[in-house]
């Protein structure tokens, strides 16, 4: 089947992937490498859109799938600078780089790869429910083009569905996320705006984004993606977007706004459990996202990959139960990591706008080459002794 067309050439799959972002197209790609008869259902109109993502990712994590292309990359970002309460900027050594993406691009591009690799992808199927045999995934219920109801049985479905992955909730997992562990964020792509094509800036502080950061995202010489994101119990008393606009005003008075996009990003420990008879779940379904930092494209890849080779490897031994290595195998790549962010996390974002000043203003103190990410974090170890294990778990 050619990518594009709007029904499954079959009822019948080995694999099927619910939503065609990143994380599901990957798992669909590495699973049809392993020759499993794979379809992914995306239920919006085209891949890649709405985009809803601050769009950064480290050079290091992309080309693990693929290599930079100038069609989808914006900006490449050399520097980071971090900018305190009190207006101090502190300019980290990132040691590498990373590139602000075109993601309607990039998660078109990554489509057609998996479909190069032998998948099936369908647009406008919106999956409204599971084939369900004693408790066991067994396929999918879907509607196309909004008019025709149909069932699709498959050995495994692959939930990347986002957050609180209704998938995964009607198989019986629990992918609700705490509200304190439930970013509010907003972002607003601005134009006629002065920015550093190779610089992103990250603002703290609790009058600007209480719990969280807000960050400005270069895509190109004058164009950025800037957005906020604060912790769930601050986004009930006042929206994001209050703080995004307030922000906006004050820094870039004359731009102009192309887009909008407001949400929850889960910035939390991986889901307690992300696999179940006959389904696995890859990316923000999973909770899958850097609990400090938010992003979650490469770490959703890297769950996708993960989940696609362990699905097809199950489909080619032809023993199902295989899956369940899935959650351990996560848990060594990466979740055990993102747990220990977590913990940092907690503590980081509690801090006064006083402790944060005085972190920046020991910062400032520290030559430009030796102020790498490892350094920062222990500087602000020494506002938070009890941090001191984790962060020493990160880096040796």
């Amino acid at each position: 089947m050619t990518f594009g067309k709007n029904f499954p050439s079959d009822d019948y799959y080995d694999i099927i992937v619910v939503g065609a972002g990143p994380s599901g197209t990957t798992a669909a790609r590495f699973s049809a490498l392993m020759g499993a008869k794979v379809l992914v259902l995306e239920k919006d109109r085209d891949v890649g859109y709405p985009v809803r993502c601050g769009e950064a990712v480290s050079h290091e994590g992309l080309v693990q799938f693929i290599q930079p292309d100038p069609r989808w990359i914006a900006s490449t970002v050399r520097y980071f600078k971090l900018v305190a309460p009190n207006g101090n900027v502190v300019k980290p050594n990132i040691e590498g780089h990373g590139y602000i993406l075109e993601r309607r691009i990039f998660d078109y591009e990554l489509a057609k790869i998996a479909v190069e690799c032998g998948a099936e992808v369908v647009t406008k199927a919106y999956v409204n429910g599971l084939i369900l045999n004693d408790g066991k995934v067994e396929g999918v219920k879907v509607l196309l083009n909004n008019s025709e109801q149909v069932e699709i049985r498959a050995k495994i479905v692959i939930g990347a569905d986002g957050v609180e992955s209704r998938v995964g909730r009607w198989a019986g997992l629990d992918t609700t996320c705490k509200l304190q562990d439930m970013e509010s964020a907003a972002q607003m792509t601005l134009t006629n705006i002065e920015v550093e094509p190779d610089t992103c800036y990250f603002y703290f502080g609790n009058e600007i984004a209480p719990g969280g950061y807000l960050w400005v995202f270069p895509k190109g010489k004058n164009t950025a993606n800037v957005g906020i994101g604060i912790a769930g119990i601050y986004g009930r008393q006042r929206h994001a977007l209050s703080y995004l606009e307030e922000f906006v005003e004050k820094h870039f008075p004359k731009a102009s706004i192309l887009t909008v996009i407001a949400g929850g990003v889960p910035c939390a420990k991986t889901a307690e459990k992300i696999v179940t008879a006959g389904l696995m779940l890859v990316g923000d379904a999973a909770h899958q996202v850097n609990p400090v930092s938010g992003g979650g494209i490469i770490s959703g890849m890297i769950g996708g990959k993960l989940a696609g080779q362990i699905a097809g490897q199950a489909i080619r031994e032809k023993n199902l139960n295989l899956i369940f290595k899935y959650q351990d195998e996560w848990r060594k790549v990466l979740g055990q990591r993102h747990e220990r962010y977590y913990k940092i996390k907690q503590f980081i974002y509690r801090f006064s706008d006083e402790k944060l000043n005085e972190i920046a203003d020991e910062l400032a103190k520290v030559p430009y080459e030796k102020l790498t990410l490892k350094t920062l974090f222990m500087t602000a170890v020494k506002a938070q002794p009890s941090l001191l294990i984790e962060v020493a778990k990160l880096f040796f």
